[in-house]
């Protein structure tokens, strides 16, 4: 089995993070991830009526990038930053609304990529929320500022994200109206983000007006997506990665 697979069901695309490891993302895994979106896109069954679900096995969603991976490489740490902003492009580009179907710790780059996602929904049993960066002593990209500027509407919630790094369960997120609906378990949450997609492909819209559509509302994540900011200090990048 591969880092990811693609379930096809009627008019809905799941991709799935496979195994049950953390789903760092490395830029292996984001290629392949990227990979099944182009297949999807490749689709001519897609272009109307489609709906895009990721979730993922295990504990994590997603926890963050792979630090451990890149070490104390400047040129590795750049490699996944540009890695994970084409991911991002390619979320806010896609034709077709998507949710991301959180059954485990989204954190730092995997709360980055959950909430390039139009929708959230999430299991109230196990996971949080989380942007470390603050407790293990990284600056936030301004592409990841732009996300959370985007996706989370007040700035009491923002400030609770990112400058208190708080690990927000599935209730509270779902109070503070960053995750649309929390469910009890793993396969509650994945089959209530498949008859949201139901609910959502019904709507019979046109991808391309979709994404374009999209792109306009999320312009200033496009817009910082071009701006490399990850740190070429190494004996900061070797400190964190001591943490993993």
């Amino acid at each position: 089995m591969g880092l990811c697979t693609l379930e096809k069901r009627g008019k809905l695309f799941i991709l799935t993070l496979t195994g049950d490891d953390e789903h760092r993302l490395n830029p292996t895994r984001i290629d392949s991830i990227r990979s099944a979106l182009n297949r999807i896109r490749s689709d001519p069954t897609s272009h109307s009526g489609s709906v895009l679900i990721t979730t993922a096995h295990g504990k994590f969603f997603s926890n963050g990038y792979d630090l451990a991976w890149a070490g104390s490489s400047p040129d590795k740490i750049r490699l996944m930053s540009s890695k994970l902003r084409d991911l991002v492009a390619d979320l806010i580009s896609f034709p077709m609304p998507t949710i991301a179907a959180v059954t485990g710790h989204a954190c730092a780059a995997g709360l980055i990529f959950a909430l390039s996602h139009d929708y959230i929904v999430m299991r109230k049993d196990r996971g949080f929320l989380y942007m470390s960066e603050m407790d293990i002593g990284l600056k936030m990209p301004a592409c990841f500022i732009a996300v959370i500027s985007c996706k989370i509407g007040d700035a009491t919630v923002r400030r609770e994200v990112m400058l208190r790094a708080e690990k927000l369960t599935a209730e509270q997120a779902v109070e503070r109206r960053i995750v649309a609906a929390a469910y009890e378990s793993a396969a509650e949450t994945l089959k209530g983000a498949v008859e949201l997609g139901e609910r959502l492909g019904k709507r019979g819209w046109d991808g391309e007006v979709y994404s374009e559509n999209r792109k306009g509302l999320y312009k200033e994540i496009l817009d910082k997506l071009g701006a490399d900011e990850t740190t070429d200090d190494v004996n900061k990048v070797a400190v964190v990665s001591s943490k993993l």
